[in-house]
């Protein structure tokens, strides 16, 4: 869901890799009969030299053609190889990219306007301050974030949270700069919920993921994550026994993570999602676009990065919770990757180098 969380619980990780090395790598694209050596090798990377449990990559062509490479195991200890495209994992903040296309949506059916205020359709929301809908889902809103504001013992629900970030300091004035905040789309979801009359899951659900057979919204209090997956491993802030450590951090309360990040989907469902949303609403969404520090040279629009690759630009967006890395998204030519790991990289430099081999 967030980098920010991720931050916080970066600092006292101690990665497994060492510890517990990473399985012999299954090629399944050598299955496919298509093998890229060189992307084969960047998964081997991650799950070795960079101690990741497990790692897959999925590529879905224009046409249609779907290649999966995955390297690592799916539970440590237990020989399982890594799943593959169709499994599910908590995709953490490629979340916002889904979220800021059902809005856009709503805005192609004339139901709120970019440039109007947030208030003019949640009035009180976010105590009469003139943010709008653009410098929400463009992350120029000067919210803080709610994340490292919360108490993990006690988190409470959305509305507790965007009032812990309205009682905060603001990071700067509605437009003045480029600041990553989950509240952000914390109150992107609560908009949609006004604008529709229903919760932003629905509203998702029936719209945007309805193509996406293998995507959900954990239910409230739901643990753990539905049907084949990967274990994930990293510093849960959930867990006060082990705090500091790395832990299986399979189970975690997604449904908290909201509009923000909560969503629960599958590298093919993803690659899907880039491959139906349209070229043109993209470019709307990236109209306008400002400089970003996180990743390094990309530019954010609403809610999409363009990143550049040795070979050209992707429209992109990346994300983490404690036990997963994720970059997903597609090129101008319409081919689609989604890369993840389960483990939480010191650095994210062969990550990016995994990605951009899919790609170039």
């Amino acid at each position: 869901m967030t980098k920010r969380l991720l931050a916080a619980a970066a600092a006292a990780i101690a990665l497994l890799g060492a510890a517990s090395p990473a399985l012999a790598a299954v090629d399944t694209a050598k299955q496919a009969g298509n093998a890229k050596p060189a992307v084969q090798a960047g998964l081997d990377r991650l799950t070795t030299r960079d101690g990741m449990a497990g790692a897959v990559l999925s590529v879905r062509e224009p046409d249609g053609q779907v290649r999966t490479w995955t390297s690592g195991t799916a539970e440590r200890g237990t020989g399982r190889p890594m799943v593959g495209a169709d499994a599910h994992f908590r995709i953490a903040s490629v979340t916002k990219p889904i979220i800021a296309a059902e809005v856009m949506r709503l805005v192609q059916q004339g139901k709120i306007e970019l440039d109007a205020p947030v208030e003019k359709y949640a009035p009180g929301l976010l105590d009469g301050r003139p943010i709008t809908v653009r410098q929400i889902l463009g992350q120029t809103s000067g919210l803080p974030e709610y994340w490292t504001l919360i108490d993990p013992a006690k988190p409470g629900g959305e509305a507790d949270f965007l009032r812990l970030a309205l009682d905060a300091k603001p990071v700067g004035e509605p437009g003045q700069k480029w600041f990553y905040a989950n509240t952000n789309y914390l109150v992107a979801g609560m908009l949609i919920e006004k604008v529709t009359g229903k919760d932003f899951r629905t509203v998702t659900r029936d719209d945007v993921l309805k193509p996406l057979a293998h995507s959900y919204w954990p239910r409230q209090g739901e643990m753990g994550i539905r049907g084949e997956h990967a274990h994930t491993y990293g510093v849960n802030p959930f867990d006060p026994k082990h705090q500091g450590q790395v832990v299986d951090t399979t189970l975690e309360p997604g449904y908290l993570f909201g509009a923000s990040g909560g969503l629960v989907s599958t590298p093919d469902d993803l690659n899907r999602f880039w491959q139906k949303l349209p070229t043109a609403t993209i470019k709307t969404m990236m109209a306008g676009a400002v400089p970003a520090y996180d990743p390094p040279g990309s530019r954010y629009g609403l809610g999409v990065y363009s990143y550049r690759l040795a070979c050209g630009p992707v429209w992109m967006h990346d994300g983490g919770l404690p036990g997963v890395r994720v970059l997903s998204g597609r090129d101008r030519s319409g081919r689609a990757a989604t890369l993840y790991v389960t483990g939480t990289p010191k650095s994210d430099k062969d990550l990016f180098a995994a990605f951009g081999t899919a790609f170039c």
